[in-house]
């Protein structure tokens, strides 16, 4: 098991018999070790350091909390819930490999245990077959309908049939699961846009949202992602999967920070119920330690 970030922060204090300029900046290397983007704990040390210059912090109780102020400040939530009697299309994006298709399923699932009945899943990655079964087959053990196409079919008119149904029974939820090739980004970005346009005509006012499945442990590459999705259709917030906030807790941080997203779910495990409500404050404390 990796020694958490809290743990290495309390090593850190220990080893020193002086806050000065080199317990900064072996916070500093700690904090990119977390996952933290070299950019912005450069930034987030140097203000900490002031801070607590001014205010004539010495405490190791009271660096930590101040530390936990300035992160919480840039690490965001946002409460996703459909909106009753309308047609809601949330489309979940993602990379290949970061359980996008199985956070789909945890969503769907989540949704029906508190009560919303008319749940479609619509299967717009149509271009890996893989994916149309992993998607009918979760579908299944929940017992949520999923409208698919056959392999190769246009990933809109999926969502576009999906909608469909929800608008025929007068309200409801559809959850979309996409294609994540990222490395031909300008036939990803044009085919995620196209559907974009489906999703926003379908989806009565205000109950479109984009939602971007991230792997917690991979950090800066999670940014790259981010930025990606987002500069291809706007982004409304994050599932974060693989999710272990003590040993490398910085991503929600740096993409809040970046691109000012904020978290909705996090995902611990592979099981249908293994998705919360993301919570700043515990995942902070989590980081931290404390």
């Amino acid at each position: 098991m990796k020694e958490s970030f809290g743990a290495k922060l309390k090593s850190l204090f220990s080893g020193k018999k002086s806050i000065n300029e080199d317990f900064y900046d072996e916070l500093t290397d700690l904090l990119v070790e977390g996952d933290i983007g070299a950019k912005a704990a450069y930034l987030l040390v140097e203000e900490l350091e002031n801070v607590c210059s001014k205010e004539k912090i010495t405490d190791e109780n009271q660096i930590i909390l101040k530390l936990k102020e300035l992160l919480l400040r840039d690490v965001k939530k946002l409460s996703l819930t459909p909106e009753k009697d309308k047609v809601n299309v949330w489309m979940v994006l993602g990379v290949n490999g970061v359980g996008k298709t199985t956070s789909v399923a945890k969503l769907a699932n989540l949704f029906k245990a508190r009560g919303w009945e008319n749940l479609v899943l619509a299967s717009s990655d149509t271009f890996r077959a893989a994916a149309i079964e992993q998607l009918a087959m979760h579908g299944d053990k929940i017992g949520v309908r999923v409208v698919s196409h056959q392999h190769g079919s246009d990933p809109s008119a999926v969502v576009f049939d999906a909608a469909q149904a929800i608008r025929a029974k007068g309200n409801g939820l559809v959850i979309a699961d996409t294609a994540g090739r990222l490395h031909n980004k300008e036939n990803l970005v044009r085919e995620l846009q196209k559907i974009d346009k489906t999703c926003a005509s379908k989806a009565d006012p205000g109950c479109y949202k984009k939602i971007l499945v991230i792997d917690a442990t991979t950090g800066q590459n999670a940014l790259r992602q981010a930025e990606v999705f987002n500069e291809a259709v706007g982004l409304d917030a994050l599932i974060m999967t693989k999710y272990d906030s003590t040993a490398k807790g910085g991503v929600a941080f740096t993409i809040g920070k970046e691109l000012g997203l904020p978290v909705s779910f996090i995902c611990t495990g592979e099981k249908y119920p293994d998705i919360q409500e993301f919570n700043p404050e515990e995942y902070i404390n989590e980081f931290l330690g404390l």
